[in-house]
């Protein structure tokens, strides 16, 4: 047997072990560590849209402090964070034998998977941090987008970086909630195996949940616009500050009410693609 076929033959086993059974759990335990955390931060704006006035953050270090203080919270803690690092590794897999589907193989497909692990890899390290209780695990989502436009603006050209980020999360943003509404998950689940029921309930999670973590995004990146155009940092805003800028619109707390259902919405969906989404 030559050397070609014994690597095909390598690569064969490496790509039939990279979608086996390990890889499908660490995908399951990314997608339910994911629907945790919307399903807190969803939550928590949702005791700031009802007049709450706790201090809490609603972002992912507001969440995790909130698990914290639970029972078990240290034990919930870093079972969020090894699931976190199953969804960097799943989405690692993707980069290197390609995500199913006739066009998982594209290169567009595999930048996407590697945008993903290398933010759900910044993610379970800061989850791991705050779990071995070495800092906040990187500090409020608003701290970390003030001191980071601050530093892009004072470098030459950084107004255009900034902005260019800015449009490329507003985009993003859009793309989200399009494919939520067009239900662009379903090719990515067994829905098959789903009965009349729960598909509808699938539905409403994936497109109530997917428009309002577009609109999120949406609304995230026209702020990183907007300290661009002014050369201010703090016009920048984190998820916290970005979903309190929702009850600051004419609509009131309603609309930040609204959104913050919907980030819980999209938590139960997560716990759907868990369940049901093609590895």
């Amino acid at each position: 047997m030559n050397a070609s076929v014994l690597a095909s033959n390598g690569r064969a086993q490496a790509e039939r072990a990279a979608r086996g059974s390990g890889t499908r759990w660490a995908a399951k335990a990314g997608l339910t560590a994911r629907g945790v955390i919307y399903m807190l931060v969803g939550a928590l704006a949702l005791q700031i849209a009802f007049g709450d006035d706790k201090k809490q953050q609603a972002d992912r270090q507001g969440a995790l402090a909130e698990l914290s203080g639970k029972p078990f919270g240290s034990v919930l803690l870093w079972a969020l964070g090894i699931g976190l690092v199953g969804m960097a590794l799943w989405r690692l897999s993707e980069v290197v034998f390609g995500s199913v589907g006739p066009d998982g193989r594209k290169a567009k497909k595999r930048l996407l998977a590697l945008a993903r692990c290398v933010f759900y890899s910044f993610v379970a390290y800061s989850v791991l941090a705050f779990a071995a209780g070495s800092g906040s695990g990187g500090g409020s989502s608003d701290e970390q987008s003030r001191d980071v436009t601050a530093r892009l603006l004072e470098v030459s050209g950084g107004q255009w970086i900034v902005g260019a980020a800015g449009v490329g999360v507003v985009v993003a943003g859009v793309w989200i909630g399009a494919r939520a509404l067009m239900r662009a998950y379903r090719d990515k689940m067994r829905v098959g195996q789903m009965s009349r029921r729960v598909r509808r309930l699938v539905d409403v999670t994936g497109v109530v949940g997917g428009a309002a973590r577009g609109l999120v995004f949406a609304a995230a990146g026209s702020f990183a616009i907007r300290a661009a155009v002014d050369y201010e940092p703090d016009e920048a805003k984190g998820l916290d500050d970005t979903l309190r800028s929702f009850a600051g619109t004419p609509v009131g707390p309603g609309l930040l009410a609204c959104v913050a259902a919907g980030l819980v919405l999209f938590g139960l969906f997560s716990f759907a693609m868990a369940r049901w989404r093609k590895v």
